[in-house]
């Protein structure tokens, strides 16, 4: 295990937490159609975290099962 985090590791974080912010933002919205606007980027953000998730488990090597 590297002891560096990849960039693909960070930007899950990152994206994790633009999408918890554009949540709140939408959450906290007054108008309906700026609630929807949070909604879908907090969407996208989700979206392009599990991207970068998906990179860094295949990045991972498999390791056999201890039992």
């Amino acid at each position: 295990m590297p002891s560096h985090p990849t960039l693909d590791a960070e930007l899950v974080v990152w994206w994790d937490c633009e999408a918890e912010r554009l949540e709140s933002l939408a959450a906290s919205a007054r108008f309906g159609f700026m609630r929807q606007h949070y909604a879908r980027k907090a969407a996208v953000a989700r979206a392009r975290a599990q991207v970068s998730r998906l990179r860094e488990q295949a990045r991972a090597p498999a390791r056999p099962a201890v039992g």
